[in-house]
């Protein structure tokens, strides 16, 4: 376990579950917290990829000295062979009064040097933001993610607008971004 400030980062559990909704449930509230709505942020939408998170992927929570959580993050293999190598629908969440404070820093590094120490097979993270997100976009490159591309008109705005999604990945074989790791 690893203690940044009085946050301790601990793999996620399936009984974290109303607590993971909760968090999900407040970045939902804020714009451009999260893509769902909150009424879209269902106990089975957490409750599925916690399971999917705990059977073939790799997760995080984070939790403040009155034992809430106050970020998490999570991704999982696909569940076919020929994906097994990836880790993918990358998610990150941390608690709006939290944000901008390095707590999403910490636990998305934690993240990405669990994947370089403790997974071997796995060679490569993906992610998608909304174009409009430039904050996240430059988060995650500096994280070493980079753009691969983008997916036109695909996010639908509450306004009737359309805008791109961005896929990114990062590579195990991008050793340059693992050094600071």
């Amino acid at each position: 376990m690893v203690r940044a400030n009085s946050i301790e980062l601990r793999p996620s559990a399936i009984d974290d579950l109303a607590s993971v909704h909760s968090l999900y449930r407040a970045v939902a509230e804020s714009p451009g917290g999260l893509a769902r709505l909150p009424v879209e942020i269902t106990r089975s939408y957490v409750e599925n990829f916690l399971h999917a998170t705990i059977s073939r992927g790799l997760g995080f929570v984070a939790v403040d000295e009155r034992k809430e959580i106050v970020a998490e993050i999570h991704s999982y293999s696909p569940e076919i062979f020929c994906f097994s190598h990836i880790l993918t629908d990358l998610t990150i969440a941390v608690h709006p009064s939290l944000q901008g404070q390095g707590l999403g820093r910490d636990i998305f590094t934690h993240f990405l040097s669990s994947v370089n120490t403790q997974r071997p097979h796995i060679n490569r993270v993906e992610l998608i933001t909304r174009e409009s997100n430039k904050r996240a976009l430059a988060f995650y490159a500096s994280l070493g993610f980079r753009q691969e591309g983008e997916l036109q008109n695909r996010v639908l705005n509450l306004d009737g607008s359309l805008e791109s999604d961005i896929p990114m990945a990062w590579l195990r074989s991008d050793t340059s971004d693992l050094k600071e790791l």
